[in-house]
């Protein structure tokens, strides 16, 4: 059984949610020029994946510490930000999957008064997750709600089906798991973070996570209680915006604890099959005493169809 994810919910959840109200085909995306502008060329190698951290979570399948080796690869140095997904969709007319259900899980404190008074359903075990009918990309926190003044955030309520649409209409591809370690590290080897062990050096805040109690109090001390952009804090080595916190990024594995601990050391892809797909580097609602999981080794996963507030995704390609 698949260890339930603490800060992002899944569509399977609730009842009812396996029938999309659109059942229609999606119209075909038309690949745009497959251009590497604000990607990155990393060289690949060997590097050492995972993490035997005493801070870490075994039963996540974050260890043992291994060498793995990757062909040279593209990564964009940011996540997809709202303006780019929305170049997509007017270009596309695509529908995401939750346009398509009809709502996406939003987290309590965003929802405004009257959007709260709507709210029904509410998952058993992370019940600060709202769903909110009429919530999707263009409507983060409801219909009452828009993206006017965050173009330049990272685009959320996109599934794992809908990252690979954008991808195949930009001429690239979500990061493996592998990759997406490899490049979150920026040549660090087995640090905690992607710029270090210490996670706020000389007391600067690096990354954008809750700071309070959660899940009722974010004292937003890094200046964010929701999503940052794209382009905030320090880039790591390689040149990568927001590997830890802010949102949680889609990769191409399917999510296994245990597959890599004898699969493949080149080039790993995952598992040939699963339920739920791999995200990486956590988001703005993780904190040490609930979700540690924005170091760069922590892994989670959701189901391919499923999309909140706090989850993302950055682009790869072939060298």
């Amino acid at each position: 059984m698949e260890k339930h994810c603490c800060c992002s919910a899944r569509r399977t959840e609730i009842a009812g949610a396996a029938n999309a109200e659109d059942t229609a085909p999606r119209p075909d995306t038309v690949s745009k020029p497959g251009g590497r502008e604000g990607m990155i060329y990393l060289a690949g190698g060997e590097f050492l994946m995972g993490t035997d951290d005493r801070e870490g979570f075994p039963s996540d399948g974050e260890g043992p510490v291994r060498a793995v080796r990757l062909n040279p690869f593209y990564i964009d140095a940011c996540a997809v930000s709202n303006a780019e997904f929305r170049q997509f969709v007017e270009e596309t007319g695509y529908r995401t999957d939750a346009e398509r259900f009809g709502w996406s899980f939003v987290f309590h404190l965003f929802v405004s008064p009257e959007t709260a008074r709507t709210v029904t359903r509410t998952p058993v075990q992370t019940p600060w997750w709202f769903v909110v009918e009429g919530a999707s990309w263009k409507h983060p926190e409801g219909p009452d709600s828009d993206i006017a003044d965050r173009l330049d955030h990272p685009v959320t309520h996109v599934s794992w089906n809908d990252a690979v649409a954008y991808c195949k209409w930009a001429g690239k591809r979500l990061p493996t798991e592998a990759e997406w370690e490899y490049a979150a590290r920026g040549g660090l080897v087995q640090k905690r973070y992607p710029w270090g062990d210490e996670l706020k050096p000389n007391g600067e805040h690096r990354c954008n996570i809750w700071q309070g109690k959660f899940p009722y109090k974010n004292n937003m001390s890094d200046g964010y209680a929701g999503t940052a952009p794209v382009k905030s804090f320090k880039p790591n080595g390689y040149g990568l915006y927001n590997v830890s916190g802010n949102v949680w990024e889609w990769c191409s594995d399917w999510f296994s604890p245990t597959y890599h601990i004898n699969g493949p050391r080149v080039n790993p892809k995952g598992p040939p099959q699963g339920s739920s797909k791999v995200l990486r580097g956590g988001s703005y609602l993780c904190h040490k005493s609930y979700c540690n999981r924005y170091r760069v080794a922590a892994r989670s996963h959701n189901t391919p169809d499923s999309s909140t507030g706090n989850i993302g995704f950055r682009c790869a390609a072939d060298a």
